[in-house]
């Protein structure tokens, strides 16, 4: 059995153990979201996190800065009910043929009684910059894990996760598929978004992530 660390993982690695079909960057349903509602409220709370994103030399913070600055907090204006904004989600899986282990720096979940449960509707890879492991890839892995997770659940045979990962202040979103999670070779299908800076772009960002909440919980079509 392949044992693949979800931070440490390449793009043969992954390719060895699923079937990997990416396709392009678009503007899809789940990324069309000018219908949906941003409270007054809370569009006052989108420009403060614009300001603490506009002045500070933002490539120059680390991570954790980024992160509490203009990350976490758009994640929690999309909560809702029982799903919660969290840091730190285990992802550990095991697939018949390969196992997952990793932790996402942070995403929207179900909560229950104060711990994190399936379904896992977003997961997040945050970075400073490109030197490090391409971010994408560690997506991926947290995906699969995700689907995984989530598919203990439902037993639904095609798994629905959308990730996303932030470089400083700016943000891609993916959707993924993932099917046939009990045979040995699995199929990944991903379409992505285009980047949004949240300095300059924060309401659409909150837009699609609520429009994520959405989707997942009510079975909505954007």
């Amino acid at each position: 059995m392949d044992y693949i660390r979800i931070t440490e993982t390449s793009l043969s690695k992954l390719r060895s153990v699923i079937e990997l079909q990416e396709g392009r960057i678009g503007n899809y349903p789940w990324t069309q979201v000018d219908s949906i509602a941003v409270s007054t409220e809370e569009k006052q709370q989108l420009e403060v996190i614009e300001s603490r994103l506009i002045n500070p030399s933002i490539h120059l913070m680390n991570e954790s800065t980024i992160w509490s600055r203009g990350i976490y907090p758009l994640l929690v204006l999309a909560e809702r009910d029982d799903i919660e904004a969290w840091a730190k989600i285990n992802l550990d899986a095991q697939y018949p043929k390969f196992k997952l282990e990793g932790i996402a720096d942070g995403g929207l979940v179900k909560t229950v009684a104060g711990r994190v449960t399936p379904p896992y509707l977003l997961v997040v890879e945050a970075q400073k910059g490109t030197e490090a492991i391409n971010p994408l890839l560690k997506l991926y892995g947290q995906i699969l894990g995700a689907a995984c997770l989530n598919s203990k659940r439902d037993q639904s045979p095609i798994q629905t996760v959308f990730g996303c990962y932030t470089i400083a202040d700016t943000w891609k979103f993916l959707r993924a598929e993932v099917e046939g999670i009990e045979q040995e070779r699995p199929i990944m299908r991903v379409e992505y978004s285009r980047e949004y800076v949240g300095r300059l772009e924060s309401e659409t960002i909150c837009k699609i992530l609520k429009g994520i909440v959405d989707i997942t919980t009510e079975g909505k079509s954007l």
